[in-house]
């Protein structure tokens, strides 16, 4: 067992302050809000939603390439494929609006630093990627240059390495750049010779984005950068005595724990199951349920904090909703569902344990019109390309419970939110 004493959180709420806040047992930093599926009246943001399903395909596409080279196909899943990618294309309209809405959810982000001197950065936290990556100065494009940029003339403790990252994204450009090692600070765990790509090319995909770059935490054999990720890197230095982490995902009081468990978020045992996937925070043996009426049964689920909604593969998802009185096909070229407004289904997953409840809020993706009396539902159904069985299940399914990711156990668990 290890001494809890040395546990570090890095908690992602709404404060005032944009410094860090020191707290008894850790350090807490600022977050924002994104805009995401829902419009400010109430109306479902079709547009958004197939952009995030693109990016979410080309993710695990890649994340599949990545294995494979790694690992070798044997450690694929029963039927996953490398798909080939998405494409999708931005409309004008979407261009120009605002990138941070007020009035929708949080992004799962906060701030880190990279060098030495200290160079920070706002980044997402993902579950579902193994890599680190944030803009280089030698990236000059419109997209890099309104983000905070990585100098590695600035920093004492960097060094080039051989090799290099690329991820293909939906529009037909790449995030790619060079490989480095140097110093990484997350809310004071400091690692050093941490492998990254300060990136020079950056997916215009990114543009909306308010945060620079991405930190996985996923397992090192889905790496791109072929390298120990960053969790995985404070764990063999000894920045954090506990491989577990922690995550609360909520419009106010977020939070990312680093060495373990925060307990004040969390009320009775944490329900743990055993990874099954090479690569991925997956659990096997999942039932889902739809006004307590058995959806599906039997089957994987990948938990991945950098995915907005939840899904599963198309005909799975279709004998979900046929359990949903009053639902109907809304999109069927990107798997979207609709149900009656007025008859949110409560909707539940199982691993043998307790059911974790999704709740109506976190369920409805907003009107299909602003007349409509149906809503379109934050299941849906595609091919990701990672298994014949196999759900993705993101934000809406998180913000629902405590999750846990425990390198130690080689398990994830959920806890009932205090």
């Amino acid at each position: 067992m290890f001494c809890k004493a040395t546990l570090v959180a890095v908690a992602l709420a709404l404060i005032s302050s944009a410094s860090p806040v020191v707290q008894e047992e850790g350090h807490r930093v600022t977050s924002y809000k994104r805009s995401i599926l829902t419009n400010p009246d109430g109306t479902f943001d079709h547009e958004r939603a197939i952009h995030q399903a693109v990016r979410t395909h080309n993710k695990h596409r890649q994340n599949l390439v990545n294995l494979a080279a790694n690992e070798g196909h044997e450690a694929f899943n029963e039927g996953a494929e490398i798909q080939p990618p998405r494409t999708y294309q931005v409309h004008e309209k979407r261009q120009k609006e605002p990138t941070i809405d007020e009035d929708n959810d949080l992004e799962w982000a906060g701030t880190i630093s990279i060098g030495t001197p200290a160079q920070n950065f706002l980044i997402d936290f993902d579950t579902g990627s193994s890599d680190l990556w944030v803009p280089s100065i030698n990236c000059t494009s419109s997209t890099c240059t309104k983000k905070n940029r990585y100098s590695a003339a600035k920093s004492s403790t960097d060094a080039l390495k051989s090799g290099s990252f690329s991820i293909e994204y939906g529009d037909g450009s790449t995030v790619s750049g060079p490989l480095y090692t140097d110093t990484v600070n997350v809310a004071g765990i400091k690692v050093t010779n941490q492998y990254f790509s300060p990136v020079t090319t950056l997916s215009s995909s990114f543009a909306s984005d308010p945060e620079d770059g991405i930190l996985g935490l996923a397992f090192p054999s889905i790496s791109n950068e072929k390298q120990s990720p960053y969790f995985n890197t404070a764990k063999t230095q000894g920045a954090v005595k506990s491989g577990v982490f922690g995550m609360k995902l909520a419009s106010s009081g977020s939070e990312l724990y680093l060495g373990g468990t925060d307990t004040s978020l969390y009320t009775g045992a944490i329900e743990y199951h055993a990874v099954t996937g090479s690569g991925f925070w997956q659990a096997s043996g999942a039932k889902v349920y739809a006004n307590n009426n058995l959806g599906g049964s039997g089957f994987q689920t990948v938990i991945d904090s950098g995915t907005t909604i939840m899904y599963g593969p198309p005909s799975a998802v279709k004998a979900f909703y046929a359990q949903v009185p009053g639902s109907q096909v809304y999109d069927s070229s990107n798997g979207f569902y609709s149900f009656p407004c007025n008859s949110v289904p409560k909707v539940a997953f199982n691993w043998g344990g307790k059911n974790w409840t999704v709740s109506a809020a976190n369920f409805n993706l907003g009107q299909t019109s602003p007349t409509s009396n149906q809503c379109v539902g934050a299941l849906a159904g595609e091919n990701l390309g990672l298994g014949n069985n196999v759900w993705l299940l993101g934000d809406s399914f998180m913000k629902n419970v405590y999750s846990v990711f425990s390198f130690d156990k080689n398990s994830v668990g959920f806890a009932t939110l205090s």
